[in-house]
């Protein structure tokens, strides 16, 4: 009886805390959407700062998506497969951008690649300026989002059975076309998955944008950073901002899942 008692009080407990955790997520995004003025929702997504925002954010994050692609499938296929002087500890510094805060990731950035800077200096000889453009917006966005598509890209690579690999070469296929056709195409669900991952992490980037690329409207100014503008003058469009920031979030959680839970039943079959 007393066994039954304990266990009774445990399960309660534990059902007390599961709702208070809940509760504590749920309330301040449920908030955005309480607080938000549905009324003026037009005249919030024509406002400029809106538009720019938006622009500008699925503009610079899509192109740093892509170029972490590119540059990443390279490097996690590498960490996957092949034995490398200081390979432990060139994975983490690869992993590195993940932990150290932001603010630290845009002055690091700003301390290579500024006008000052220990690269940017000879950049800067040339006419070549890449502090608080643009593309300083999509530097800052590889430097924190390629980690995610790099490591899930690793790990699908070493998922996939070298048996198939080993097929298609005694078939004669050359190591590049195994790559592209047998590996690439089994490990698709991963790469997809981090992608998306990075793709995310890049759109809701803010400390390291601020400080190597600035806040400049139409410019520099994604959504991350027009909800910090507009919070000290029209709350109404920071909260439109969060609101679609927490959608795409959202969304992009679940695709995340679906893709994972695909690619554990493929693996199972």
């Amino acid at each position: 009886m007393r066994r039954t008692k304990d266990g009774k009080g445990i399960q309660a407990l534990a059902i007390l805390f599961f709702l208070l955790v809940v509760a504590f997520i749920v309330l301040p995004l449920a908030s955005l959407f309480i607080k938000m003025e549905w009324g003026g929702l037009q005249g919030y997504l024509s406002a400029p700062l809106v538009v720019d925002a938006l622009r500008l954010s699925f503009l610079t994050s899509a192109v740093s998506t892509l170029i972490v692609v590119i540059t990443g499938t390279p490097v996690a296929y590498v960490n996957a497969r092949f034995e490398y002087p200081a390979k432990d500890a060139i994975d983490t510094m690869i992993d590195l951008p993940v932990v150290i805060p932001p603010a630290v990731a845009g002055l690091a950035l700003l301390m290579a690649f500024g006008r000052r800077g220990v690269l940017g200096q000879h950049l800067n000889a040339l006419g070549i300026d890449l502090a608080f453009t643009t593309m300083a917006v999509i530097m800052a966005q590889v430097f924190v989002s390629s980690p995610f598509f790099i490591r899930q890209a690793r790990t699908s690579f070493e998922d996939v059975d070298r048996a198939y690999e080993h097929a298609a070469r005694t078939l004669g296929a050359s190591p590049l076309k195994t790559f592209m056709y047998v590996t690439v195409p089994i490990a698709m669900n991963g790469l997809v998955s981090g992608a998306i991952l990075s793709w995310a992490r890049a759109l809701g980037e803010f400390g390291a944008t601020i400080m190597f690329a600035g806040n400049f409207e139409g410019r520099t100014q994604t959504m991350p950073l027009a909800i910090y503008t507009a919070m000290q003058g029209d709350i109404d469009a920071s909260i439109l901002l969060s609101i679609i920031l927490v959608a795409i979030s959202f969304i992009v959680i679940v695709a995340v899942k679906m893709l994972t839970r695909r690619g554990l039943i493929i693996a199972q079959d």
